[in-house]
């Protein structure tokens, strides 16, 4: 074949102007080079795998340029709730890389980790450097948070700023990535991991980390804005979701429905919380997507509340670089439009 293209080549060559025989040339040299510069650099990607949405979104931001990582817990399904499918199972065990929150949230994902992701570099993001944890609330207008724990009460003592290093279930409130903040420490965890499984890259991990702090930062200062006008009306939550959220822009959660969206309530449980939204005079009272909204129907019954829609897990986003944003933007527009209509 060599030999019969060549004479062609010359032939139409000569035909051409001067300038045909560049024009011809690209093509035949460039091309191969171009898609095989193509498959090696999607070979060189690391496989990376992301438990929820929130974190997969911040390490698709870092990872921009190199590969894109997988999700586990996809579409509108929550971690309280998720069981493992045999195509997460193969993700995990094909993982050089495997970001999650921790145990605490994730519980479904301990087992696995242990049994499928022994090659893989495993960051557990409730232990990164620089985050806020804030304990579990239990009792009065917060259900007690009943997991086995029998240290609940030493839990409620401890500040936010007390080592919970010890991995045990339930010690502190593990919905981390509702404050900015917490974010910018995980996003920071997160690029120091890519970077030592893939130092080839480090620079563009290290640069989109950067980018992804500035805009962290202005996320941040426009929450602050956004929610200003309704930080002293008191409101209820389905589940005890938000105490991050509340605690880096001063709201004001009055309870919540439940603290664990896996336990239904009880019907005293609910008239509990019925009676909590007429004495207090909660203007809003929140369910979430994965979750029976008839309760919060039931709850705010016979008062003045009005019902809104929060998701704090994103379940009803698309995956992606800019969920994060997305999410907290939402979060923040629905108490401010909840809160200020009733």
């Amino acid at each position: 074949m060599k030999r019969a293209l060549g004479p062609a080549l010359k032939i139409l060559a000569l035909r051409m102007p001067a300038l045909a025989i560049p024009v011809l040339a690209i093509p035949v040299l460039a091309i191969p080079a171009l898609l095989f510069a193509g498959t090696m650099r999607a070979a060189d990607a690391p496989v990376v795998v992301t438990s929820i949405k929130p974190i997969h979104s911040l390490v698709s931001a870092i990872m921009q340029g190199v590969g894109e990582p997988e999700l586990i817990v996809d579409g509108a399904a929550s971690p309280h709730t998720y069981n493992l499918k045999p195509s997460n199972a193969r993700a995990l065990q094909d993982a050089k890389v495997i970001f999650w929150v921790g145990p605490g949230l994730e519980a479904f994902l301990e087992k696995p980790l242990q049994a499928l992701g022994q090659d893989a570099s495993i960051a557990e993001l409730d232990n990164a450097p620089g985050l806020v944890k804030l304990p579990f609330r239990e009792g009065g207008a917060f259900e007690a948070h009943d997991d086995g724990d029998e240290h609940h009460e030493a839990d409620a003592a401890h500040s936010p700023d007390a080592d919970h290093d010890d991995h045990e279930h339930g010690r502190f409130d593990t919905h981390l990535w509702l404050d900015p903040m917490n974010a910018k420490a995980m996003a920071s965890e997160i690029t120091t991991t890519l970077v030592a499984a893939d130092p080839a890259n480090a620079l563009t991990y290290q640069a989109n980390a950067k980018a992804l702090d500035d805009r962290l930062t202005a996320l941040d200062k426009e929450i602050t804005a956004t929610v200003a006008p309704v930080k002293g009306k008191p409101f209820i939550v389905f589940h005890d979701a938000y105490q991050y959220f509340e605690h880096r822009y001063g709201i004001r959660v009055a309870g919540s429905i439940t603290v664990s969206p896996e336990t239904i309530p009880g019907a005293e449980r609910v008239s509990e919380i019925h009676r909590k939204v007429g004495e207090l005079g909660a203007t809003c009272v929140f369910a979430e997507p994965q979750f029976e909204p008839r309760l919060v129907n039931v709850v705010i019954e016979g008062t003045r509340a009005k019902s809104g829609v929060l998701d704090p897990e994103a379940a009803t986003l698309k995956a992606g670089p800019d969920l994060y944003f997305t999410l907290m933007r939402s979060i923040a527009n629905s108490m401010k439009d909840c809160l200020s209509s009733a």
